[in-house]
């Protein structure tokens, strides 16, 4: 029997300052969406080391970044007040781009039985595209929410959504998705 979990990705403090303001209600939608139908939500947020010790100078995306952001201490790597976890939702913490990068996530799945993976996050281009590529070839069923990725890119946004994630799984709006939950049951 196939199970779904929201995966919430990125919803830090410092990663909506780079989206459109009108990104964060629908974020909310795809979060009340999953809880409403007592889908697991796992969150997943960027955390690296104090001093950014696990970031090697070579990476062009980590590398550049100053050493106190996205740690622990930095009050900006918080995941937003309105899309916060609720109870007992799990928090995973990556130290890459996608989800699935230098945690146990994979394992977390595996032992809830979640073989279908609903994605919704910051940045379409970045963990969105990363891990919807990475669940694809662990052979999960994928869905990512349009409306509730976005980027600082709309055109890469657009062009993912129509060629590429769509052919590694379902693109459907919250609406689309929330009704097809109805549909279901």
């Amino acid at each position: 029997m196939s199970r779904t979990a929201l995966l919430s990705m990125d919803l830090q403090v410092n990663h909506l300052a780079h989206v459109p303001a009108d990104y964060l209600p629908t974020a909310v939608r795809a979060l009340e969406t999953a809880r409403a139908a007592r889908l697991p939500v796992i969150h997943v947020v960027l955390q690296l080391r104090p001093g950014h010790v696990d970031v090697h100078p070579r990476n062009k995306i980590f590398g550049s970044l100053p050493t106190h952001l996205f740690t622990a201490d930095d009050h900006g790597a918080a995941i937003h007040p309105d899309v916060a976890p609720r109870g007992d939702e799990i928090v995973v913490h990556k130290n890459r781009v996608s989800a699935f990068a230098g945690n146990n996530l994979q394992q977390i799945l595996a032992a809830q039985d979640i073989d279908h993976l609903v994605l919704a996050g910051i940045a379409t281009g970045g963990i969105v595209l990363s891990t919807a590529l990475q669940a694809a070839d662990l052979d999960h069923r994928v869905t990512v929410l349009s409306d509730a990725c976005a980027g600082p890119d709309p055109d890469l946004h657009a062009n993912l959504m129509t060629k590429v994630f769509n052919r590694r799984g379902d693109v459907l709006t919250t609406k689309e998705w929330a009704d097809t939950l109805t549909t279901d049951a």
